[in-house]
């Protein structure tokens, strides 16, 4: 790839270039040459229901015409009252109140800040403040999100600057950090959480960060069935609370309102955002327990926390509609079939040396690569062969969501499957008919 463009943007990587995207539509982008690409990542698991809606742009025109901006510490408008209303029907158990921010990091940030706001107005003083999560994860760029974020490539370069949060093993069935098979090993990756709560001191732990599918750390990665209860269950004992980061997995990407809902178990708090407003505003929310909400209620009443954007009314509009037709298309359930159509038809990727694992749940999917199946030895990061597989696909006219590191921090090369969650089965073909040309290039070049 060529330098990025001779213009005035700052971009994120300085050696690549970029495609200028003039149009979307449904599934579909457009580039300036008149190029169509499938979108088969969402941008980043973002837009669920694909590109250029016009419902949601009208709806957008009308919200603008009235009130695009009020500041949530003085006042509140009718968008922000109905998302929280929308937003607590699809959220698990009582899981009602919502704290609108403006993406995935702020809502991370607002739920650990908003943990130890929790155990100070119930206790009035509290030890409580350390976050548990795991290491292949990722939970935010902020620097109290990337304390909680496991994954060691995103944290290097600022690791003087981080929390020293402590981390557990993720339930990483292909590449088990215990050596065992499920379900002979009996969930250790599970119970690793009550060892490193007694190794911290449960007093000084606030609460357990975790995502129920793994979205870029190890795409499409997620637990056996009992994971979670024990979770709960350990949370529960030692008076921690229990966090669902549904950022990426969230509103109905996984096939279920929520990834937790795999699990039948309740957290303390969601963490959310991308599919909420399906990228056509920016928007995020922490959602709560009612208890937490009733505890700093009958205590201070106040959250010593805010962004400047947060709950602004033209976003929470975006996410009003964006919600609503997701809940009329019944697009959880369009995600939940198509996910297994298409998790049918990538099983024939085994058949390419380079396809170690193929994982996720709805359309959260992974496929990890490796240099030797039988040894699951993954490839000399040199090689960038998550980067030769995203090339290869873009030039097919398929977007994917390109990763590494999921092995060790360094070593793991993998893509992340998630395409807008009312793709069709015509669709979902034409997105696999790339893909496989694409990872057979890769493959031939690499082998």
């Amino acid at each position: 790839m060529t330098k990025c463009p001779k213009d005035n943007v700052f971009y994120r990587n300085l050696n690549w270039h970029y495609p200028k995207i003039v149009k979307g539509e449904g599934i579909y982008l457009y580039d300036e040459n008149g190029k169509r690409y499938i979108d088969g990542c969402s941008g980043s698991a973002v837009a669920n229901i694909g590109h250029g809606n016009k419902e949601v742009a009208k709806a957008m025109e009308k919200q603008a015409s009235t009130i695009a901006f009020t500041h949530l510490s003085r006042f509140t408008t009718d968008a922000i009252i109905n998302l929280a209303d929308k937003v607590a029907e699809m959220a698990p158990g009582d899981l009602n109140k919502c704290y609108f921010v403006s993406g995935g990091s702020e809502s991370t940030e607002t739920a650990i800040k908003m943990a130890r706001t929790y155990f100070l107005e119930r206790d009035g003083v509290t030890r409580k403040y350390k976050i548990i999560s795991r290491w292949n994860s990722y939970h935010g760029n902020t620097i109290g999100a990337l304390s909680m974020t496991g994954h060691t490539a995103r944290r290097r370069k600022y690791d003087p600057y981080l929390i020293n949060f402590s981390h557990i093993p993720a339930p990483y069935c292909y590449r088990c950090p215990y050596g065992q098979t499920y379900p002979e090993c009996g969930l250790k990756c599970a119970y690793a959480l009550e060892t490193e709560i007694l190794q911290q001191g449960a007093e000084n732990v606030a609460a357990f960060i975790s995502e129920p599918v793994i979205g870029s750390a190890a795409p499409g990665v997620h637990p056996p069935k009992e994971y979670y209860k024990i979770i709960r269950e350990i949370c529960t004992k030692y008076d921690i609370l229990m966090i669902s980061d549904e950022v990426m997995a969230g509103f109905g990407r996984t096939g279920k309102n929520f990834g937790i809902d795999h699990y039948e178990v309740v957290p303390d708090m969601l963490t959310t955002a991308k599919g909420m407003s399906s990228g056509y505003s920016p928007l995020g929310a922490t959602v709560v327990r009612d208890e937490i909400y009733d505890t700093i209620a009958k205590g201070s009443g106040r959250f010593t926390h805010g962004h400047t954007y947060g709950g602004n009314p033209l976003s929470c509009a975006v996410g009003c509609i964006v919600l609503d037709i997701i809940k009329r298309e019944n697009l959880v359930e369009n995600a939940r079939k198509m996910g297994e159509y298409l998790m049918e038809k990538l099983q024939s990727l085994y058949k390419y040396p380079i396809v170690g694992d193929i994982r996720g749940k709805g359309l959260m999917i992974g496929i990890e690569f490796v240099k030797d199946k039988e040894t699951k030895e993954p490839f000399d990061p040199k090689q960038n062969v998550q980067g030769l597989v995203t090339v290869k696909a873009l030039n097919n006219g398929l977007v994917l969501y390109p990763g590494g590191g999921s092995v060790d921090g360094v070593r793991g090369d993998h893509e992340l499957l998630a395409p807008p969650i009312n793709i069709t089965k015509d669709e979902v073909d034409e997105l696999f008919e790339k893909l496989d040309k694409s990872i057979k290039e890769a493959s031939d070049e690499l082998c």
